[in-house]
């Protein structure tokens, strides 16, 4: 029988918590329009809508806050800061910015000109948004695997080197600015990426004058799956590994809303000195001043303080096997999801889960809105819906991979919680075919899953 590693930290304070009556979760799931996104969060009872901010900070964060430096300018919040990035991830430099997109935003608009090509393993949502924006075609060179939900490669955000010379091949390396490589990728189900590929894309794209640029929002996971997964690491220690990882970087992007275990708050890391140059310039528009962005030095402190704790093997391996917990229950069950489970979510197969909704009838965002009237679970969508529509063509994407993320925050919820969102899971598996598709109401322009609303077909 398996185990499953105790919580490492006692609980100090509590936020109570309310289970509404069915009736009252399908009137509050009706008036959001059936968008998980737009539901009040005193209408939830377990909350797996994101790990993004909805961290539990420690008591060693909370007391750094108190010694918040807001100078303007030179806080010494933001020198902690930059210590600490040298340190743990290794690069040069450091551009804080309010989030992870306010980094992406500034990459994109330094590095990104029309008609280039930025390839990565996999998409993701503001990531994409931005490349695109600034004039870029993005161009997905994953392996194949990370597209079949049932396929158990240990590594399957590994990027296809063969995909990424053919792309070079076919455009030519000055139209590429950047590899934009996640660690892990989140839409592919949490899924890491091996060291030895990290390494081989960063000599392949060296060779042909061509930076990487981390998104190292989960970083630390993609470390653990590392030494638990990858032959000659396993006596590693986290921080050894993450370091080694980040030495095959150019840079990175970062939301430290998620491994820096912070509420707010994100970086644009790097080793160029003029590319630095130009980005301090950039983020006095976007952002703020060089030595805080878009952060209080309270937010700077804590964030220094959490990307030492996210490191100590206590935590990050309780954090993944957690994950893993869940995620065993509901496979017991023959609940479908996406295999190897990632380290930050447990992802429902939606098109295997309801086989009877076309992915036009939007099954992962109709499933993510039955289960919050079953249950009071919040989930969401990544899915048709999240990959939004071809900017030439104006027709929805349809992604292989049409999901349910149920996204576990970090030192926020126990073991016994994850027994009642495997129940509310398997129970609504087990009464699928009533779950009837949904159409749109409202569809922005952009990113519409924050905001679009739905209706029952």
């Amino acid at each position: 029988m398996k185990t499953y590693p105790a919580e490492p930290f006692r609980i100090k304070v509590v936020e109570p918590v309310r289970s509404m009556k069915r009736a009252e979760r399908e009137e509050a799931m009706k008036e959001a329009g059936y968008n998980t996104f737009l539901l009040k969060s005193e209408d939830v009872y377990i909350d797996l809508l994101t790990d993004s901010g909805t961290t539990a900070m420690s008591d060693k964060q909370w007391a750094g806050m108190m010694i918040g430096d807001e100078a303007y300018a030179g806080s010494r919040n933001f020198l902690h800061l930059d210590r600490v990035v040298k340190e743990y991830y290794g690069f040069k430099h450091l551009v804080p910015t309010h989030q992870g997109r306010g980094a992406e935003n500034l990459l994109s608009r330094l590095m990104i000109k029309p008609g280039d090509y930025v390839p990565g393993n996999m998409y993701f949502t503001t990531t994409r948004y931005h490349q695109e924006a600034n004039g870029a075609t993005f161009r997905d060179i994953i392996i194949d695997e990370a597209h079949d939900s049932a396929n158990r490669h240990p590594f399957k955000g590994n990027i296809d080197l063969r995909k990424l010379q053919t792309l070079i091949d076919e455009v030519g390396a000055e139209k590429i600015p950047y590899i934009c490589l996640a660690v892990t990728v989140n839409l592919a189900g949490g899924q890491p990426v091996s060291l030895e590929n990290m390494k081989a894309v960063h000599e392949l794209a060296h060779k042909h004058g061509i930076k990487v640029f981390f998104d190292a929002t989960r970083c630390v996971e993609n470390a653990y799956f590392i030494k638990k997964r990858e032959a000659g690491y396993q006596d590693k220690a986290i921080k050894d590994i993450l370091l080694e990882m980040m030495s095959y970087a150019d840079g990175a992007t970062m939301s430290g809303k998620k491994d820096c275990m912070v509420n707010i708050g994100g970086f644009l890391a790097m080793n160029d000195d003029e590319l630095f140059l130009r980005a301090k310039e950039l983020v006095v528009v976007y952002e703020g001043m060089p030595s805080y962005g878009g952060m209080a030095g309270r937010d700077m402190e804590a964030m220094a303080i959490g990307i030492t704790e996210s490191v100590d093997y206590a935590y990050i391996e309780h954090r993944v096997e957690q994950v893993a917990y869940l995620a065993d229950q509901l496979l017991a069950a023959g609940v479908p999801i996406v295999e190897p489970v990632g380290g930050h979510a447990v992802f429902l197969d939606a098109r295997r889960f309801l086989p009877h909704l076309e992915q036009d009838h939007f099954p992962a965002q109709a499933l993510a809105a039955q289960l919050y009237i079953e249950s009071g679970v919040r989930s969401m969508e990544r899915g048709i819906i999240s990959a939004g529509r071809d900017l030439k063509t104006g027709e929805n994407r349809h992604p292989k991979l049409e999901l349910v993320r149920l996204t576990i925050p970090r030192r926020v919820y126990t073991y016994a919680h994850m027994d009642i969102v495997a129940r509310a899971v398997i129970e609504l598996y087990q009464q699928r075919e009533t779950i009837k598709g949904l159409k749109f109401v409202y569809e922005p322009e952009m990113l519409r899953f924050f905001t679009a609303r739905f209706e029952h077909i």
